[in-house]
């Protein structure tokens, strides 16, 4: 029996742009990247998009390439610099304060939790007004540009796309994108929405990976099943929506209900996340990325490792021996 394909994706980023370096991530085991367009357009991309199909075509090998759209994602908006918010001090979200969607200021009451940068920075709001917010930092740390914004608890539904959406997926075709990652998938309908916006821009053939980030999606996943060419399992939003140790037994969820209905599945979020500033991870994500195999994942994907690590190769080698080693695992063991 042929042992399963499995795609090893790395996100496209400055530390890795050089066509050296991903040459080199190629040749560890990467078979795509992805490219998170929350803080770019897919326009503006050009040089690290030439030096990535040029790696690919000085090894032979035929490359994947994701977008990952901004979606209905929120996020803080530009900042000026970065702002130290230290814990225990009080910052003011909207008028005269960071800026943010108008469209949270209705779920702001005193007690909500903000998780802030995928949860490392947390508020609770003090008091809120019709477009400002007084916030508590519980948990600090340098807020950035464009961060994500995450209110435990609310049912906010902003729209499926973004006008930059549109305009990336414009272009999507005739940029090389093989496959589209919706963020923050609620039901069919932002499925179908996707959908008709490639038809639209000609890439009806561009496959679609919906993103689990929220209980909403982890629970209405069987409805929006069949929509989907593949499912993500976005464990950085979606450790936010629900307690951390909650977060395996969802992910083991979902593997389960993707295998008994062949549907592919990856994996992503911090598989790697030591190896942002070390040359070796620790044993827990390697045994992270070996369960996630055994798990049946047909895709793992490294994002900060690669983007903005100081050891992108490093990390493409360890994600790719450690996956391989799961699969031989689980072909002499009959798994």
């Amino acid at each position: 029996m042929a042992q399963r394909r499995l795609e090893l994706y790395g996100t496209l980023g400055p530390a890795c742009q050089r066509e050296e370096t991903l040459e080199g991530m190629f040749r560890a085991g990467m078979t795509g990247i992805r490219l998170n367009l929350s803080h770019v357009a897919l326009a503006d991309c050009g040089q690290w998009l030439d030096s990535y199909f040029a790696a690919a075509r000085r090894v032979g090998h035929t490359p994947l390439l994701l977008i990952d759209l901004q979606g209905p994602e929120l996020r803080v908006g530009k900042l000026a610099s970065p702002i130290p918010l230290p814990p225990g001090g009080e910052v003011v979200l909207g008028a005269g304060g960071i800026p943010v969607p108008p469209l949270i200021f209705p779920a702001l009451a005193p007690g909500q939790q903000v998780l802030l940068d995928d949860g490392a920075l947390l508020l609770e709001v003090v008091s809120a007004g019709a477009d400002a917010a007084r916030c508590r930092v519980v948990r600090g740390g340098l807020l950035q540009s464009r961060k994500s914004i995450a209110l435990p608890g609310c049912g906010l539904r902003p729209p499926t796309l973004t006008q930059a959406d549109l305009e990336n997926l414009a272009i999507a075709a005739q940029c090389g994108v093989t496959g589209v990652m919706q963020p923050f998938v609620r039901d069919q309908e932002d499925l179908l929405t996707l959908r008709r916006a490639l038809e639209a821009a000609g890439a009806g053939h561009v496959r679609l990976f919906a993103k689990l980030e929220n209980r909403m999606g982890v629970r209405d996943l069987p409805e929006f099943l069949d929509e989907a060419d593949e499912i993500i399992i976005a464990r950085g939003d979606l450790g936010n929506d629900l307690p951390l140790y909650e977060l395996p037994g969802v992910q083991k969820q979902v593997a389960s209900l993707c295998r008994r209905a062949g549907k592919p599945f990856m994996v992503v979020t911090q598989l790697l996340h030591s190896m942002h500033h070390s040359p070796v991870p620790t044993r827990a994500e390697v045994s992270d990325i070996f369960n996630a195999v055994l798990d049946g994942a047909s895709s793992l994907m490294l994002t900060g490792e690669t983007a903005a690590g100081e050891y992108p190769v490093e990390a493409m080698a360890w994600l790719a021996n450690t996956a391989r080693a799961a699969l031989a695992f689980a072909e002499e063991n009959g798994l």
